[in-house]
């Protein structure tokens, strides 16, 4: 039975129209062979700060079950948690909508700096939206603009075409077109779509997802300067197929073209990072296994590692300017890796990158959500692997690396099973001291109403955690599964 609604979403204008009427005009550079793209931020308040944006697609909003929110916490001198935050909802005055039961607004929540003006929008998925003229659960991608102590005008920038498209699964946005503004990327069922900032918006592929969202993460990896699409997914409906693959974006042709694939690994997180220090991006594959096994090429890299979850690196552009031909797996059964490579601990089942040691090279942060704690299932780990010269394995092979989870001296908490710490990992310089912060969630935490540990620095000194109790959330002790999805940087 399709979900009960009072009003549906009117669209009013076509998915590809730009942002305007004094909401949020995402306008390109003049010169695009000339744009610089500015650095990034997630200081949606304006403040100086790096925020952190938590969606919560499981909250009640206005007594509608899985309406979903975004919950923003500001960062400040004191770091998250420290100088409060806002909740942004279709309730809010800024967003256009209104909630609904099964909106799930907040599946997917972007911190991004669209437009280059040193604020960050608020990219915000609702899967469930059902949408006047396109049907139930048809999905749409909001965007809300960041400004001076609290969110700006807004608009539905994309819009699913038809019932059960259920757009805004995930989002990502980049430059990928090189004329300094960023694009959005939105994965919905099936389907991932792009909308450039000028207003252009083109299907990306159409493919067969076994009804999860797509996987996204942008990085350089042709080396032209501009970054490019990155996508994961697969199926075994109707039949078994499972794809990693590249787009790049075309001056002549105006679109975006397929540029490298690896095909037969399933994935559940991709993320982009220089983790060798050569000055081109890498991509990582998390939790990499072979779907089916037809002796292609070991997609994910020899057998072995993919037990308990692999990541598998391509590394950026050789001499030859060629992607992807060096290559590295690792799992924790790796010299160097902490922990034992066991079936069901989901290493690399997300994924962040920032340089948390100042050697100039990227590190990663892979989180293990099913990972067992002593005699306790799934309570979770995250690990901290640093980049080298070689990678993120050294030239004899090890890797070099720190794990954390809640029955680590110093962290708050204890591990218990069903925790799912690491379900989710961000990265973000939220005190502004120089050096990033980590932050880790764990949905399961306290019968899944959920929390995050933050780690200053992205060390154990300090750190703490943050549950919907002590944020003040509403109905704190339901499942809200608080902690995943998080966007910071």
């Amino acid at each position: 039975m399709p979900k009960p609604k009072h009003r549906r979403l009117t669209l009013a204008t076509a998915t590809a129209a730009a942002l305007t009427g004094g909401l949020l005009t995402l306008a390109p550079a003049t010169n695009a062979a000339a744009a610089a793209v500015p650095p990034s931020t997630s200081d949606f308040n304006a403040d100086g700060y790096p925020d952190l944006a938590v969606g919560v697609p499981e909250g009640t909003v206005g007594g509608k079950a899985r309406a979903g929110y975004v919950s923003v916490l500001w960062g400040g001198e004191k770091g998250t948690g420290a100088h409060g935050g806002i909740r942004v909802t279709q309730s809010t005055a800024e967003v256009p909508g209104t909630p609904e039961t099964g909106d799930r607004f907040g599946a997917s929540a972007v911190l991004e700096d669209l437009n280059g003006d040193g604020v960050a929008e608020l990219l915000v998925g609702a899967p469930g939206e059902d949408v006047t003229g396109r049907g139930t659960d048809a999905g749409l991608v909001s965007v809300v603009g960041g400004a001076k102590g609290g969110p700006g005008p807004g608009s539905n920038v994309v819009t699913g075409p038809a019932p059960s498209a259920a757009y805004g699964l995930s989002v990502a946005a980049a430059d990928l077109t090189g004329d300094g503004s960023r694009d959005i990327v939105t994965g919905g069922r099936d389907k991932v779509v792009l909308r450039t900032a000028d207003g252009l918006a083109a299907t990306v592929v159409t493919a067969p997802m076994g009804g999860r969202a797509p996987v996204l993460t942008t990085g350089d990896f042709t080396g032209d300067g501009a970054k490019d699409l990155a996508v994961g997914y697969w199926t075994n409906d109707p039949f078994t197929q499972s794809h990693v693959r590249i787009w790049a974006w075309e001056r002549a042709e105006k679109a975006l073209a397929n540029v490298w694939n690896t095909d037969n690994a399933g994935v559940s997180a991709l993320a982009s990072g220089d983790f060798d220090g050569d000055g081109h991006d890498d991509l990582v594959l998390g939790e990499c296994r072979e779907i089916a096994d037809e002796n292609i090429d070991d997609p994910c890299g020899p057998e072995e590692y993919a037990k308990g979850g692999g990541l598998h690196i391509h590394y950026g552009a050789d001499a030859n300017g060629s992607f992807g031909f060096r290559k590295q797996t690792l799992n924790q059964d790796t010299a160097g890796v902490p922990g034992v490579a066991e079936s069901g601990d989901r290493f690399g089942a997300a994924l962040a990158v920032a340089d948390l040691d100042g050697d100039g090279r990227d590190d990663l942060v892979a989180g293990a959500p099913g990972e067992a704690i002593g005699t306790r299932p799934d309570a979770g780990a995250a690990t901290l692997l640093f980049g080298t010269e070689n990678g993120l394995a050294d030239a004899s092979g090890e890797g070099h690396a720190v794990a954390y989870h809640q029955g680590t001296p110093r962290v708050p908490g204890a591990a218990e099973p069903g925790d799912a710490f690491g379900a989710a990992v961000a990265t973000g310089d939220h005190d502004h001291d120089g050096t990033p912060d980590l932050t880790v969630g764990s949905p399961g935490e306290n019968a899944a109403s959920g929390g995050l540990w933050l780690f200053p620095r992205a060390g154990v000194d300090g750190s703490y955690a943050l549950t919907p109790a002590r944020l003040g959330l509403p109905d704190p002790k339901s499942a809200l599964a608080y902690g995943r999805p998080l966007s910071s940087r």
